[in-house]
């Protein structure tokens, strides 16, 4: 490795590489294509980040519109993360970096390209708009990587990414990384790597190895009091679910009962997106309810916990979710909520994943293993504000252990009585709200 590059990872307390870094950068290092396989967390970034800083340092400055490294990334998300491991790196080594992605004006990345940037970090569509419209090229690629190259192929991104390893020069160097290596990674490898090495640096079941993985049988009407009660113990939960209405609605009902939680899925604008990332990781919000956008590559330090509230269609999308704790050797906890239509599809689950979780029957959020699995003084919030300056609330201990979802709906059924008293039945129209004077008057005239 080159010093300056080693010095500032013994800057950040990174002195022994992981097993994945170990295997790979000594061929990366020498120029070779590498096909490198490990678990999310693994330390995969710095495994393509360091050859490709060490590649291009002291070389020749960038052409106007032609980045000198491509780095291609399935999510906003994870283009933002690789940026800041990215970001040290680049900067002792005198070299410019620019993220390329959709949801965000295009002109400031227009600017960077047309001032010449040495590493180019994107998503495929934005890019392959860019170079559309003529203001980047790929012909002085030295580098190209593709980071979650499995997940580029789930999200549909393989024929982009085909025609974008196209415009790169044949013979550059080209790393591809990924958790999983399935038959359409390798039909991209075959067709673009030149007599890669392969590094698998843990067998496939060692993803699983830290965490403790839990199913709780639940009936679906405790589901909302059993998600508050485990996202309201101390620490950082990540809650997923199938669908972004799903997210968006579990967001909604977490923080009407006390849980600071903030959203991701593909509905939000990126703006939205990143205040509540902001939110989550600077600790104003305990949970994030995402989709499967956040299984890959999101990286928050000290996730405790991770609930699957809607058990994943396949086992993949399981073992990336799961990914999210138990990161860098730390221990983590999963939870997988199961009703009862969904245990033969939770069984095949697990099975195919290669676990072999404890199953409970809990009938509520009193069981005692809630507090096994996430242990801690419960705490709930007065308010949660999910505004431009993202989450911020006034907090109060859960009385009892309680979960605050059934003070919430004795709070609404107190205004309902309230309301009740001060209009009973008979009250003139004069009495009652305008609305409502509005909407009788216009039925009597309907009925004339």
């Amino acid at each position: 490795m080159p010093a300056r590059l080693s010095a500032v990872l013994n800057r950040q307390g990174i002195h022994t590489p992981t097993a994945i870094q170990a295997a790979t950068l000594p061929d990366a290092l020498a120029g070779r294509d590498v096909l490198g396989r490990g678990r999310t967390g693994s330390g995969k970034t710095y495994a393509f980040l360091l050859p490709l800083v060490a590649r291009l340092a002291d070389g020749p400055g960038p052409r106007r519109g032609a980045p000198r490294a491509l780095v291609l990334a399935p999510t906003r998300e994870l283009v933002g993360q690789i940026e800041q491991a990215l970001a040290p790196l680049a900067r002792t080594a005198g070299l410019t970096t620019r993220t390329v992605f959709g949801g965000v004006g295009q002109q400031p990345q227009v600017n960077a390209l047309r001032r010449g940037v040495d590493i180019v970090l994107a998503c495929p569509g934005r890019l392959e708009d860019l170079i559309g419209q003529g203001h980047c090229t790929l012909d002085d690629v030295l580098v190209t990587v593709l980071d979650e190259a499995d997940h580029l192929a789930d999200l549909g991104f393989l024929p982009a990414v085909r025609r974008l390893l196209g415009r790169t020069p044949r013979r550059s160097q080209r790393l591809l990384f990924s958790a999983t290596l399935d038959r359409q990674v390798d039909a991209l490898v075959k067709e673009f790597l030149h007599e890669p090495v392969t590094h698998e640096a843990d067998p496939s079941q060692s993803r699983v190895g830290t965490m403790s993985h839990h199913v709780l049988h639940v009936e679906r009407e405790h589901r909302l009091s059993v998600l508050v009660d485990l996202a309201s113990a101390p620490g950082r939960t990540v809650v997923f679910t199938r669908t972004k209405h799903g997210a968006k609605a579990l967001a909604r009902q977490l923080n009407r009962s006390g849980v600071a939680a903030v959203e991701l899925h593909g509905n939000l604008g990126q703006g939205a997106r990143t205040r509540n990332m902001e939110a989550f990781h600077a600790g104003r919000a305990a949970a994030l309810v995402a989709t499967d956008i956040a299984a890959r590559g999101i990286h928050v330090d000290d996730v405790a916990l991770v609930v699957h509230a809607d058990p994943p269609a396949e086992h993949k999308a399981y073992l990336h979710r799961s990914g999210r704790t138990a990161r860098a050797g730390n221990a983590g906890t999963v939870v997988t909520l199961m009703t009862s239509d969904q245990v033969r599809d939770v069984r095949a689950l697990v099975r195919a994943a290669g676990i072999k979780p404890t199953t409970t029957r809990i009938d509520g959020a009193h069981h005692p293993i809630l507090a096994d699995l996430a242990p801690g003084d419960r705490h709930l919030t007065v308010s949660i504000d999910q505004g431009p300056s993202g989450p911020g609330s006034r907090s109060r201990p859960a009385n009892g252990g309680g979960t605050g979802a059934g003070r919430g709906r004795r709070n609404a059924a107190q205004r309902r009585s309230s309301q009740e008293r001060r209009t009973p039945a008979g009250t003139s129209d004069r009495a009652q709200p305008r609305g409502r004077r509005r909407r009788r008057r216009n039925s009597v005239s309907r009925a004339a």
